[in-house]
């Protein structure tokens, strides 16, 4: 079943999802600019049916249970329409495709928006292809720096973060990065949260 079809047969659990189906709310950014709760991936799948998504990391975990040791895959996901919403995601399995849709619907609840501008001081050109001030973000150990940069610089990033970056339609950015970067999923988490926080201030 396609996305859209989906969509159109989705029947709503949660007072925001009923909303959406109805017509009440009428767009994503409503959503963000009321403080509604995404509590369904359904919501970001009606508003956002064009989302990409690529996987940054798959690994294997053992957890020992009575009957032995249990392995399944650990699967991390970006996702994004490359147009100013960003999402990441988490989702374990006994096979990777059930851990990458199970990342998938982690990481619709947990799409944000991202405030893009051109706030380099080599660059007027007010076109939405940076972002409009430096941001830091941070998980675990690891601590990523964003700074805006002029057009044409293309993502100075690591190859984790620049999946991050191109699915939330940045273009060009120089970033600085602390703490044990080999370690992806918080690599992709910390500049999750730094592109997360040029939405909560307001310019």
């Amino acid at each position: 079943m396609s996305t859209e079809s989906a969509a159109e047969a989705w029947q709503p659990k949660t007072w925001v999802g009923r909303l959406v189906k109805d017509g009440k709310v009428r767009s994503i950014d409503d959503i963000f600019r009321l403080n509604l709760p995404i509590k369904e991936p359904e919501i970001i799948d009606f508003f956002l049916p064009n989302l990409r998504h690529e996987v940054v990391s798959i690994n294997i975990v053992q957890r020992q249970t009575d009957a032995g040791e249990v392995s399944q895959f650990q699967v991390a996901v970006v996702i994004g329409n490359e147009d100013g919403y960003v999402g990441i995601g988490m989702g374990k399995g006994k096979q990777v495709n059930q851990a990458i849709e199970k990342a998938i619907r982690v990481a619709k609840l947990n799409i944000v928006p991202v405030r893009r501008g051109c706030g380099s001081w080599h660059c007027s050109c007010d076109e939405p292809h940076s972002i409009p001030f430096k941001v830091v973000g941070k998980s675990g150990s690891v601590k990523v720096l964003l700074i805006p940069a002029p057009k044409g610089v293309g993502l100075v990033a690591a190859d984790a973060a620049k999946t991050v970056l191109r699915l939330a339609g940045v273009k060009d950015i120089w970033s600085y990065t602390w703490g044990e970067t080999r370690t992806t999923h918080n690599l992709v988490k910390a500049t999750y949260d730094a592109l997360r926080k040029t939405y909560a201030f307001s310019i």
